[in-house]
Formats: structure tokens, sequence, C-alpha cells
């Protein structure tokens, strides 16, 4: 079964003052390159969800897909783009995270599969937090979600992820999470630390 995977950099980084997650350095490189070097490995294909300019992107080598509903403001635009490409591309299952998660586990894609490929749709969970964008999709549902979007105004990654029953697949969160997401820039530097004592 084909595996793609799609990196939701679609934020509006309100918290940076404006300046695009993705692109925040760390240990010397993009927050994103921390994504593509953990998530790259466990898919059978790796694109980056965004909108504007795709050119800044370019040295990843990644297609870039942008939102094909662009009047929906959320995540769930960019899963939907992803989950389209997917079926587009003839493969079973998409897998999405966001581009701001850079201690991904390595085993992320081969547990929620687990789950996925029996229920249709798995979500990542550590520390009782449950992390919505971080899932396992069968393309099968896409039809479910554009009507969803279309007809009940789903607009929110979290109402959709209940909406396809999605399994909770739980993470140890010690010694630190690994879903430990950038939102500010004391983040960045919990995440610097997190790295030196790796």
């Amino acid at each position: 079964m084909k595996i793609i995977g799609a990196i939701i950099a679609g934020g509006q980084s309100s918290r940076m003052g404006g300046r695009e997650k993705a692109f925040l350095e760390l240990a010397f490189k993009p927050l994103v390159l921390h994504v593509i070097e953990q998530f790259e490995p466990q898919v059978d294909q790796l694109v980056i969800n965004a909108n504007g300019d795709s050119n800044r992107f370019s040295e990843f080598g990644l297609d870039v897909i942008p939102d094909v509903l662009t009047s929906l403001t959320t995540p769930l635009a960019g899963l939907h783009a992803a989950l389209k490409f997917t079926k587009n591309a003839e493969a079973g299952v998409l897998v999405t995270v966001p581009s701001d998660t850079p201690f991904l586990p390595y085993n992320l894609v081969a547990k929620l599969l687990e789950k996925a490929v029996v229920r249709g749709a798995a979500i990542a969970a550590s520390g009782d937090q449950e992390h919505y964008i971080i899932g396992a999709w069968k393309t099968e549902l896409l039809d479910d979600l554009q009507s969803a979007i279309a007809k009940n105004n789903l607009f929110r990654v979290k109402d959709w992820a209940q909406r396809a029953a999605a399994q909770k697949v739980e993470w140890p969160d010690k010694p630190y999470d690994p879903f430990f997401n950038v939102n500010a820039l004391e983040d960045l530097r919990i995440a610097a630390q997190i790295l030196g004592a790796a």
C-alpha cells in the first residue's frame, strides 16, 4: 500500500510576529527540515502543503500542494488538499504532520497505520493530549470529508477526526514529548534544550 506523507505548513504564526514557523532555525536548520528528516524515511512520497510562493520550499526538493478550498482558513484545508493529492496519486493512506514538530518518532507511521488500516483513521496522542493534525487517513474518506465541509460547515481538524472515528494512538511523553511543537520563541529555546539533551 502506497503511503503519502504531508507536512501541513499553512499556519499564520501569529505568536511569531507573522514569521513563518517552518523556517525558524533550530540547531542551524529550519524547523521544517527537522520534520522532513524524521518523517520522510517513513513514507513512500513526502509533500508539503502550503499556500503562497512555493519557491520558498525549493531547497527541500518536495512537491508543494496548495489548498484547494481557499475559503477554509484552518489546517483542515491542508488536510483536504493533501488527501485529494493522495487519492490522485492512487495511494491508499495519507499521513499528516505539522511543520513545527521537530521530534517526530521514527515509528509514527507504522503505529498510526496499525489502527488506520482497520478503522480508516488514527491520530497521535501523548501526555493526555490528542494531536489531531498528526494522523493517518485512508483515501476512501475523501468524499465524506468534502461533504462534511460543504454541507455541515465542518472546519476544524478535531471535528473531522471525531467524525471519522479516528482511533487514538498513544506515545510516552518522557523524557520529552515527541509531538512538542514550536508555537512561540520560548518553545524554540525549549526545543534547543531537548536537542542538546538527546
